[in-house]
């Protein structure tokens, strides 16, 4: 594989924390380091089927990891602020359940030399201003609908992860989250439901 020197460059700017564009999404920067890695890990072998399911295993995890910082920075936020009970109780079980998903996480990615997002994408960022920027009942009630959306969207791409992923440590990572993601999915559908019929 043929590296640029610009190309080069980028890559050890990403590797030290910043991008050459600021404006980047942070899951993509991680992703783009993942892949450059998975690029000189397989240039040599040639296999290039290998290389797309080591991007997948990689792009699994920095997706996991930015929705995970979402979970817990949004949680702690709803939890400070919630005017109703089930808005605080869902989000202060966000923060205990995804911290210690987060660092399951961490570790695995460090043992996989796969790098993680350093801040929350995009679309994490915009639903965490979405739902902050709300007041009293209507924050919660924002809250719990996209809580049940995103841990839809969880679920899906944990059981696809299960089954998909290449390194079984990450395929066992995801196999062990999922139940954890689904009970989040029914607690926040019956919580949204609850505050849905308050005024």
């Amino acid at each position: 594989m043929k590296l640029s020197l610009y190309g080069v460059l980028c890559t050890s700017l990403l590797l030290a924390g910043s991008g050459c564009n600021s404006r980047q999404d942070a899951v993509e920067t991680a992703q783009e380091v993942n892949e450059a890695k998975n690029d000189s890990a397989t240039a040599s072998a040639g296999t290039s089927k290998m290389e797309e399911k080591k991007d997948y295993d990689s792009e699994f995890m920095t997706k996991a990891a930015s929705g995970g910082m979402m979970e817990v920075e949004l949680g702690k936020a709803v939890a400070a602020k919630a005017t109703t009970p089930e808005a605080k109780q869902f989000a202060n079980m966000m923060v205990t359940d995804h911290t210690k998903a987060n660092t399951e996480l961490k570790a695995l990615a460090a043992k996989k030399n796969i790098t993680l997002p350093a801040a929350m994408g995009e679309d994490q960022q915009d639903v965490y201003k979405d739902v902050t920027e709300k007041t009293g009942i209507n924050m919660d009630k924002e809250y719990l609908r996209e809580m049940v959306q995103d841990h839809e969207k969880d679920v899906k791409e944990f059981i696809e992860a299960s089954e998909k992923a290449m390194d079984p440590d990450i395929k066992a990572f995801a196999k062990k989250t999922t139940p954890v993601l689904q009970h989040h999915l029914e607690q926040a559908q019956k919580m949204l439901a609850a505050v849905k019929e308050r005024k």
